[in-house]
């Protein structure tokens, strides 16, 4: 078993799931609605945060009437159907992921999704057996992917050490705090990080367009 004593954390948006567009689509929708036009850079400037915090980050910005429990019903209520019948996995993610957990790998999701969002699309996917635990908004003390501690948790409810994990991110701020810790952190390119890529190419252990390409023994 290669990867026995060894895990592996994997972001979902972006990551093992192809749904950037949706957020977009959906944020374009939401603005729209609100006559607001949506900035270039709301969905760089919200990646790394958790769902409240974006609600919150959204309401001071834009100056929205909405409560942020209020917005995130909302969001929660656009993204549901989507992620339920029309999210897929990223290229080749079912199948590496399948060999990961039949070599032995303990694996994590880690992802800022609430959990009405993340588990119709894991089923969906297909990708729910495979995983052994699951961290997600609110279980990190409310920290967004600029910090570590998700990742740290993930281990820790593993029952493995940092520097056996290996971290699946799309986004500069999750590669940079994952390698902060001393784990591997494999980059999965998404059209919606596009203009970190240099940087995230940088500091990441590796890069990878499709999960074919990645690697076999963590």
């Amino acid at each position: 078993m290669p990867n026995e004593g060894k895990a592996a954390i994997f972001d979902l948006d972006g990551t093992l799931l192809d749904s950037m567009g949706v957020w977009d689509a959906m944020d374009a929708r939401f603005f729209r609605e609100r006559g607001i036009r949506c900035p270039d850079d709301f969905s760089t400037a919200v990646a790394a945060m958790q769902f409240r915090e974006i609600a919150e980050y959204a309401k001071k910005r834009f100056d929205l009437p909405d409560t942020a429990e209020e917005l995130m019903a909302i969001w929660n209520r656009m993204a549901a159907y989507e992620y339920a019948h029309t999210v897929v996995p990223k290229p080749h993610a079912l199948s590496y992921v399948r060999h990961l957990h039949e070599t032995g790998a303990r694996l994590a999701i880690a992802t800022t999704l609430p959990a009405s969002l993340r588990e119709p699309a894991l089923e969906h996917a297909g990708l729910k057996p495979y995983f052994h635990i699951q961290c997600s908004a609110g279980d990190d003390n409310g920290k967004g992917k600029e910090h570590a501690d998700i990742y740290l948790l993930a281990a820790t409810r593993l029952g493995v050490r940092p520097e056996s994990c290996t971290v699946f991110e799309d986004i500069l701020p999750g590669i940079r705090s994952a390698r902060s810790v001393g784990m591997n952190a494999w980059a999965m390119y998404d059209a919606s990080s596009d203009k970190d890529w240099t940087s995230i190419g940088q500091i990441a252990t590796g890069t990878l367009r499709d999960f074919s390409d990645a690697p076999n023994i963590l």
